[in-house]
């Protein structure tokens, strides 16, 4: 399967960021991909699906939908009522010009397993967004000197508001952080969850103990650290399971189980399901990888 990488902007600003249109990408092509950066997907116009992970997801006019690096996505949308503005950057955009290099953690609708990643908004909501969108997009095309200040306000404002929606839409909390242990393990899960699976590991990568850790977690996110990891690594079983080709051996060779029935007995007791029920449940996801509709994306 295609992984679509991103490449700087050719419009005079040398920026990790984008900001396009259905004109720019084939969104209406049925093959599988993932990407190397974030996207938001504002639409204007839309009638279909999208099948992103393991979820199906229905699209309308004022869906706003978040996919995160390397999330498997495929389109089946009609080419006749599509209207949107996509968002892309990379995580590393970010880190260039925000202090807190955890941003994208605390941001509810990226690395979301429980709540969906979409929202609707209302026509005006749409068109609010759509504007700084807009703005953004024309300090890329006609950069000045302070352009990188006002793309930087304009994203923050952006992003944080977005954030303040969707945590109002799916009842989340907004409360501040008494310290970073909580979205340092996050971080730890995305890069370390094939290979590390005890919650003392990430202790003691986080230099605490697992009290501390489960104290953190409950505080921030009200669920423990071990529910957190069980559902990490359930996503992961089921990415490879749908999009791998790979058998049940190798997924749990790849993950470090010690052999495949314990993988089979992890994953029925966190879903009811045996992982032969999942694949068969999941028909409308393709598992193999087709033609890549984003293979002419000018990023």
């Amino acid at each position: 399967m295609k992984t679509i990488k991103f490449h700087k902007t050719e419009c005079g600003v040398d920026f990790l960021l984008n900001v396009l249109t259905e004109k720019d990408i084939d969104y209406t092509d049925s093959g599988t991909f993932d990407t190397d950066y974030f996207e938001i997907l504002f639409f204007k116009e839309a009638k279909g699906i999208l099948i992103l992970n393991q979820q199906e997801i229905e699209l309308k006019a004022g869906s706003i939908i978040f996919i995160s690096p390397f999330q498997k996505r495929n389109w089946r949308l009609d080419p006749n009522n599509l209207q949107l503005t996509t968002l892309v950057f990379q995580e590393a955009f970010l880190n260039d010009f925000f202090a807190d290099k955890l941003f994208t953690y605390r941001l509810l609708y990226f690395y979301q397993l429980v709540h969906p990643l979409k929202m609707n908004i209302d026509k005006d909501e749409m068109l609010k967004y759509c504007s700084l969108l807009t703005e953004i997009k024309m300090e890329l095309l006609a950069s000045e000197t302070d352009s990188v200040h006002i793309i930087r306000s304009l994203l923050y404002y952006l992003l944080q508001t977005l954030n303040r929606r969707y945590a109002k839409q799916y009842a989340l909390s907004l409360s501040k952080p008494g310290n970073n242990l909580a979205f340092h393990f996050k971080n730890l899960l995305e890069i370390h969850i094939k290979e590390k699976q005890r919650i003392n590991d990430y202790a003691e990568m986080l230099g605490i103990s697992r009290i501390s850790l489960n104290k953190a977690i409950k505080a921030q996110f009200n669920t423990t650290a071990t529910q957190l990891l069980k559902q990490r690594l359930l996503f992961e079983i089921q990415n490879l399971l749908l999009h791998s080709n790979k058998t049940i051996n190798e997924i749990a060779y790849e993950l470090h189980f010690s052999e495949p029935n314990h993988l089979m007995r992890f994953y029925k007791t966190q879903t009811g399901q045996t992982t032969t029920e999942f694949i068969n449940s999941m028909t409308n996801i393709p598992r193999k990888a087709g033609t890549n509709p984003a293979k002419n994306l000018m990023l």
